[in-house]
């Protein structure tokens, strides 16, 4: 017989969705997921997408559905507006409340928006709510890297506020669509040239547009390695966002919540500034976050 839920968590990002189905006392009782992210759904979609996955772990009274993510922009289930930092993250008094099945009760948390510089975020909220959760006295700065990478200043269990940087998708962009697909195309990888490629791009960030060309250039005259390209490719990118959020890091408390190994190659990149920083992963924040949402809103905490 399939454990009911005592509430379920729910990560619901533009290409996948994840759901953690929560028992009573708080362990987890399963982790399922889908391809339906919100990118592929109409808002009348999310609902049966939604109880495809969880619909076995139901029981007779109404569970609650904590959702953070993509779920809540304009073009998801329901738009759960910004909130303006300076913010809680992830406060469930920000949320909005979904009519649904009448099994669930769904709640949606709110992204974060910042008007000057003008930026958002929706999900890396969530995480950021994890890490206070779990690290209360933290004051410092948070680096979440991923496709946009999001730096925030956190005080006080507030984000203070933030920058994106479109790292990830710039390193997807060059590595599949320009000429450097013919350089990088390998799995295999070297860290002397990622960290020489990091410093000299904060040396000299206005020289990237070139140093890129010439990995093209270096392939087809003295045989670069792909394994070398690829890794210098992927250290100018993450150089020129150190050089670019400087002031975020500098003399800063910091620390890293993302993939592993993506997050990894972000501290090796502040050590070759002489910065170190904290680690914690993606995934569990995010958990860590929703869970905090709940017992706020239950009134457990």
């Amino acid at each position: 017989m399939t454990e009911k839920a005592d509430w379920i968590a729910v990560d619901w990002g533009t290409s996948n969705l994840r759901a953690w189905l929560i028992a009573a006392d708080g362990s987890i009782i399963r982790q399922v997921g889908s391809d339906k992210g919100m990118g592929a759904l109409a808002p009348d979609q999310f609902e049966p997408t939604l109880l495809e996955i969880v619909a076995p772990f139901l029981g007779d009274n109404q569970t609650k559905v904590i959702c953070c993510g993509m779920v809540g922009a304009k073009q998801g289930w329901q738009e759960a507006a910004y909130a303006t930092v300076p913010c809680t993250p992830a406060h469930p008094q920000t949320a909005i409340h979904v009519q649904a099945d009448p099994r669930l009760d769904v709640h949606i948390l709110a992204g974060v928006c910042q008007d000057s510089p003008a930026d958002v975020m929706r999900g890396e909220e969530t995480q950021i709510a994890g890490f206070l959760a779990e690290n209360p006295d933290f004051d410092g700065v948070l680096c979440l890297p991923g496709t946009h990478t999001k730096w925030a200043q956190v005080s006080a269990g507030e984000i203070v506020s933030f920058r994106t940087f479109m790292t990830g998708e710039m390193f997807a962009l060059l590595s599949k669509n320009s000429v450097l697909r013919h350089s990088v195309s390998t799995d295999d990888w070297n860290d002397i040239e990622f960290e020489n490629a990091v410093t000299d791009t904060i040396g000299s960030p206005q020289m990237v547009a070139a140093r890129l060309f010439g990995l093209r250039a270096e392939t087809l005259l003295r045989d670069l390695p792909n394994a070398h390209a690829k890794a210098r490719l992927s250290g100018m990118l993450i150089g020129l966002e150190l050089a670019g959020c400087k002031p975020y890091w500098l003399g800063q408390r910091i620390a890293i919540i993302g993939a592993p190994g993506l997050s990894a190659l972000y501290a090796a990149g502040l050590r070759t500034q002489g910065v170190s920083a904290e680690l914690a992963d993606g995934e569990k924040m995010t958990l860590a976050g929703l869970t905090a949402a709940y017992n706020q809103m239950i009134g457990q905490s």
